[in-house]
């Protein structure tokens, strides 16, 4: 639950959290009555519930194509993320789990939590695929079966290089990014975006995540996992783990700005990538995330918290993304805004600024010359809220009424 402080400090955060909260509630009552297709938006819910309130929005056989494309890669991917599983039992079912997603039966044991249901329970999500068109059966089976064997091959092999780090995101997000793009072709409701576009807007999540989740990836029992490249952070450290150490604090942060300019590079595509789209839903089920990774991007660049614990977005703030982004106007504003507050902490100090700031000014130049700054809503730019009796008394009305009807909407049981 959101606490108060955050919303005395951030009062317009909490009309769009209300309206989020209640498409969410929603979202949950839309779940379907067969026994498969429930548990697999039941589970959804529970692996990612931005993903699946995202989704909702899709037509109802784009939104089941995506939601198995999802949930496929997901199991896919709880097998290479369980450190547990030995080499020899982990790499042979990645390579041929494109062809487990025909077997009702299979199912194969990892993962923890709501990971590890996903597992056991399988043949659900395997019965929902096996009803779905041929045509987003072809394009599912064909990026999973391309995903399980560069997931394999980096099972053997460390991210040594920035193109081994390309090579890697690209398996893992990349063909998601061209995964996407076929279901949307399929659907007939896009053309077929190409390749190089698609993979842009999966490197960009990617890279994104990869920098975030730093400590976590590092700390992982029982063995670390690894993805910045050693071209990265063998520059300022001897060992990539040294990063989260305080008294390299100066060369975490150096190499933290080195990884944040090196995602940069994407911007370009993934702007082009959405300025082609045209369906009003499709449209925001790809550019809500995109700004969430521009704005975590910002938060993190020049923050020695990504290796002290969790640096994200605040949830007002995502809020207001999911609710304002509707058009490429609001996508170029946003990506606007962000730039220009990563480009306010670039230290000239820093061994990479020159190209950081040439970076930012180059997705900056982007948004200027679309011509349509000038209607955006700015997530950064605001006034110093007025807090005065009726604003405060509104606030706690209308979060009373959102509990009342929380509590009265919640399923009883008997």
């Amino acid at each position: 639950m959101v606490s108060l402080q955050a919303i005395w400090r951030h009062p317009d955060d909490l009309y769009p959290m209300v309206k989020l909260k209640l498409a969410a509630r929603r979202a949950e009552k839309q779940i379907p009555a067969e026994p498969h297709w429930a548990f697999c938006y039941s589970m959804l819910h529970k692996v990612s519930r931005s993903f699946a309130l995202v989704i909702q929005q899709l037509d109802t056989d784009l939104r089941d194509a995506v939601c198995i494309f999802y949930l496929v890669l997901r199991a896919l991917d709880t097998v290479e993320d369980d450190t547990s599983i030995s080499m020899e039992v982990k790499v042979p079912i990645l390579m041929a789990f494109h062809r487990h997603i025909y077997d009702r039966e299979w199912h194969f044991s990892c993962g923890t939590k709501d990971y590890k249901v996903l597992m056991d329970e399988f043949h659900h999500v395997s019965t929902a695929f096996l009803e779905l068109g041929s045509g987003y059966q072809e394009a599912i089976e064909d990026i999973t079966m391309r995903m399980g064997a560069g997931m394999a091959k980096f099972i053997c092999k460390e991210v040594e290089t920035i193109d081994d780090y390309d090579e890697y995101c690209h398996y893992v997000a990349g063909l998601v990014g061209l995964g996407l793009s076929k279901l949307f072709h399929a659907s007939g409701k896009e053309d077929l975006a190409s390749d190089a576009l698609s993979n842009s807007m999966g490197l960009f999540l990617q890279k994104t995540n990869i920098i975030r989740d730093y400590l976590e990836d590092i700390n992982e029992i029982p063995k670390s996992r690894m993805f910045w490249p050693r071209q990265i952070w063998s520059k300022y450290v001897n060992k990539l783990e040294d990063l989260k150490y305080e008294e390299n604090s100066v060369k975490a942060v150096q190499c933290l700005n080195d990884m944040v300019t090196n995602a940069l590079v994407h911007v370009e595509d993934c702007l082009k990538y959405m300025s082609a789209l045209r369906d009003p839903a499709i449209f925001r089920f790809c550019a809500i995330p995109q700004i969430m990774a521009i704005g975590t991007l910002a938060l993190c660049y020049n923050n020695i918290q990504v290796f002290r614990g969790v640096v994200k977005m605040r949830r007002g703030l995502t809020a207001k993304v999911i609710d304002r982004t509707k058009t490429m106007t609001d996508v170029y504003g946003a990506f606007y805004d962000f730039s220009r507050m990563l480009k306010s902490k670039v230290d000239d100090a820093d061994p990479n600024a020159k190209k950081t700031k040439e970076n930012l000014e180059a997705i900056l130049k982007i948004c200027r010359d679309s011509g349509t700054l000038s209607q955006r809503k700015s997530y950064i730019i605001q006034s110093k809220p007025q807090y005065n009796a009726t604003l405060i008394a509104l606030i706690f009305i209308i979060l009373a009424l959102l509990l009342a009807y929380l509590s009265a909407t919640r399923p009883t049981n008997i």
